[in-house]
This record gives C-alpha cells, structure tokens and sequence, in this order.
C-alpha cells in the first residue's frame, strides 16, 4: 500500500474537546496520513473532514486530503474547489500546486496546469527550466525536438533522467535505445512499473521487453517476452482483491499471444470491475486499455468506440498519449483515430 504523508501533528486537546471522541479523524489526525490505496473508507473519511472543518477551518491539509479523496471517486468540481481551497491557504506550498495542477492536466485544462505548474517551478531554485518547457512541448504540442536537444546535455545513466529517455525510445520506436534503456529504469523503480502515471496500472519488466520486441518487429522475440509476462500476470489478478487494471494488462498479453476471446473477455470483465466511484483513476486506465485489446485483436469499431469515450474522460487518453503511444499505431489509419486526436488538440 502506498501512502502518503500529510503531516498534520497531534491534534491539541482543545480540538479534541470541540469535535469530540466519537470523531475517527481525530485519531487518523495524529499523523494525518492519506492512504492512497484504501478499501471502502472515503466515504465516511469526507464525513469526518467535513466535521474536521468546523474545529479545523483554516488547515490547508483538511482540504488537500478532501480533494485527493474527492479525485479518487470521480468528484472532479469538488476536487478542484478543495484543491483551489488549499492553494489559497498556502499559495507557496509545492505539495498543494502540484495536486492542483495535476488534477487541471487530468481534466485537460492545460491552461490552468500551465500557470500552477510555472508557480511550481518559480518556487524551485534548482529547477531544470529547459528540461521543464521541452516537457510542456511534449505535453501540448507533441513535439520532441526540444527534449531532444535538453536530454543530449543529460546522461541516460542517472536516475532523475532515465524514464525520460526511455519513453521518448518508445514514442519514436527506437527499440533499441528503448531495449538499452529497460534495465536503468527497472533499477530505479523495479520489475514492475507504471505505464501512463494515471492509475496504478503496471507492467512488468517482460511485459516491456514484449512491447518493445513489438515494435522492432520480433514477433517471436515478443510472443516469448509476453508469454513469461503472463503467468505472473495471472498471479497478480488471482491476489488482488480489486484486479481490474492486472485484468486489463492481462488481456492485453493475451491479445498478442493470439488469445482473441480470452483478451475480450478479460478487458470487458476489467470494465465491468471498475469502479469509477470509488477509483476514478484506474478506471480510467481500465477503459483506455481495453480500447488497445479491441484494436490489438482487430476489432478496430469496439477500439473506436471505447477510445471516442476515453477521449472525454477525466484521466483518459490525452493528446500526447493519443499522438505518441504505440499502442495506438494499429489505429493510425482510420479516419475515425484522426478525429479524436483533433477533438484532443489542446484549445488553450
């Protein structure tokens, strides 16, 4: 489970006393520590925030955790407002613009990601300013030549660097600067590792390498890759008590490995397991790779249909993902793709 620490302190006793013991916040106050990942409590922890405000009004924390919570059940209008909130209270905490600018970037509101992001950056004395508007190219333009020429300054041995060259390897097809640059980022982040920084969908290290055998073209090569990827895949859907994003991943294995039906079967059941009230942003992941199941086994009307909804989604398929990923490429012919890439074109 990963968590993350807000740090709020030991409530004092006067605090206690005004909202009373029957409060749990009172108690997870003691650190006031956000479970990222956790089963079916957010529903009575917004209940107790909003009690926590009464004594707390003015706790930038309170309204940070609400729209973290608020995000995760699909309260985009409410989690903007408690984010808005937050940053109002304490206009120079990174912590808060960044939850605020990624929420803005998850609904595609790039205008106001983009001022949130600049007051982020302003606040960083160390901050790579070419590095950070050659991503704000990549982002809204899709355009690389910029990071190119950042990273030809960077070594693709150092960690804050690596996934970067290794992604853009992927979004121009090199395999083989891709296939060098597998193992620095698996030493950073493990075998397994996400995929869109969305939801908590990821791959694993032969699932990568499949990919990647993909792209050069080995068939062989990738059937191999993607057949050692799908027996721990399988382990991982049977453990997890939510295994909607391991499902999808799973269909998307066997969508290579020519398991047409089974591949369908698994992306529909990972969509049916979603739940957007609860896990905005895994179903979010969930429907945008089951849209690449449905394209990957040929069944390019499904995969339209499904991406057309992705498309208008908070935390779906953005304009850089639709424009770069490679998993769209058997989609890049179809007058259909094309015009949900130009719905996607960012209008700010």
């Amino acid at each position: 489970m990963r968590r993350l620490d807000l740090g709020l302190g030991h409530p004092s006793g006067e605090v206690r006393a005004h909202l009373g013991d029957k409060l749990f916040l009172v108690e997870l106050a003691h650190n006031l520590v956000v479970d990222v990942v956790v089963d079916d409590s957010d529903d009575r922890a917004r209940d107790e925030l909003e009690i926590a405000k009464l004594a707390l009004p003015n706790n930038l924390r309170i309204f940070l955790w609400g729209g973290f919570i608020d995000r995760r059940q699909n309260r985009w209008h409410d989690a903007i407002r408690n984010f808005n909130h937050a940053v109002d209270l304490d206009p120079q905490n990174q912590t808060v613009l960044t939850a605020a600018k990624v929420t803005y970037w998850l609904l595609r509101d790039y205008k106001n990601a983009r001022e949130l992001h600049d007051r982020v950056v302003a606040l960083n004395p160390k901050a790579d300013l070419e590095m950070e508007r050659a991503w704000r190219e990549v982002i809204e333009r899709c355009d690389t030549k910029a990071l190119h020429a950042v990273l030809k300054t960077k070594s693709p041995a150092d960690p804050e660097y690596s996934d970067t060259f290794f992604y853009l390897a992927l979004w121009e097809r090199d395999a083989i600067a891709a296939e060098q640059m597998l193992p620095v980022v698996v030493s950073r982040y493990g075998d397994d590792f996400q995929a869109r920084w969305v939801g908590s969908t990821t791959f694993s290290r032969d699932h990568w390498k499949g990919l990647i055998a993909r792209i050069k073209g080995d068939e062989v090569g990738a059937r191999a890759a993607f057949t050692a990827a799908r027996a721990k895949q399988e382990q991982t859907v049977r453990t997890n008590p939510h295994p909607e994003p391991a499902l999808c991943v799973l269909g998307l294995i066997d969508a290579v490995l020519g398991r047409k039906e089974e591949a369908l079967r698994e992306g529909r059941r990972a969509v049916e397991l979603a739940r957007p009230e609860k896990e905005a942003l895994d179903a979010a992941d969930v429907l945008y790779y089951y849209a690449v199941i449905c394209a990957w086994v040929g069944e390019r009307d499904l995969a339209i249909e499904q991406l057309q909804t992705s498309a208008k989604m908070p935390g779906g398929v953005s304009y850089m993902e639709i424009r770069l990923d490679p998993h769209w490429d058997p989609l890049r012919n179809d007058p259909r793709f094309d015009k949900i890439v130009a719905s996607l074109v960012p209008k700010d």
